[in-house]
């Protein structure tokens, strides 16, 4: 292990993506593969019965590219692939593009990836029960963004709406914390090995 990435590794103020080389270049293309990563997460889609959203991948890659990038290249990510989304780009969840009754839940993504990228700079994905904690605290946001406006734009009661924009999907954002637990301090522990 280099002398330099064990101290990148055990100080904060720095993500993942700090890691590498720094260069307007790079963070335009981790911006870029930031919003990829998550239209193509966004295309894993199971309908839920009874709900107009469908369980995704994207949430889970919104998360994971804010924590990975940093609070401004993670929101900027967000902030390209709503964009290209609104332009047409089919890469919503199951191929879809524009505003839709779930649009909220892309508008909380954005919200969610800065606050949980800002957290990684303090320390937050470097270990097990701190990343869990972030990884839900993201999820939170995107609840508290989605769930409203899934309710006004479907003309739904706040309880039909937490009915079918959130209690479907708890047990799924569950399986993505644990994973999340386990793939960002890992990837610090694998940095700290070169």
């Amino acid at each position: 292990m280099s002398t330099a990435t064990a101290a990148a590794s055990t100080r904060t103020g720095i993500v993942l993506a700090d890691l590498l080389p720094a260069s307007r270049v790079r963070d335009a293309a981790l911006v870029a593969g930031g919003a990829a990563l998550t239209g193509l997460a966004a295309q894993i889609a199971v309908p839920v019965p009874g709900s107009p959203v469908p369980v995704t991948g994207q949430t889970f890659a919104a998360l994971l590219v804010g924590t990975a990038l940093g609070a401004r290249r993670g929101l900027l990510s967000l902030a390209l692939y709503a964009l290209a989304g609104l332009a047409g780009v089919p890469w919503f969840a199951s191929g879809t593009s524009g505003v839709s009754v779930s649009f909220g839940y892309i508008l909380g993504m954005m919200l969610a990836s800065a606050v949980v990228g800002a957290l990684a700079r303090r320390g937050a994905d470097r270990g097990v029960l701190r990343m869990a904690g972030t990884m839900l605290l993201g999820e939170a946001i995107i609840y508290a963004v989605g769930v409203p406006y899934l309710a006004y734009a479907a003309d739904m009661s706040a309880s039909a709406a937490i009915a079918a924009g959130l209690t479907p999907f708890l047990i799924g954002d569950a399986v993505k914390a644990a994973l999340a637990m386990g793939a960002l301090p890992a990837a610090w522990k694998l940095a700290d090995k070169r």
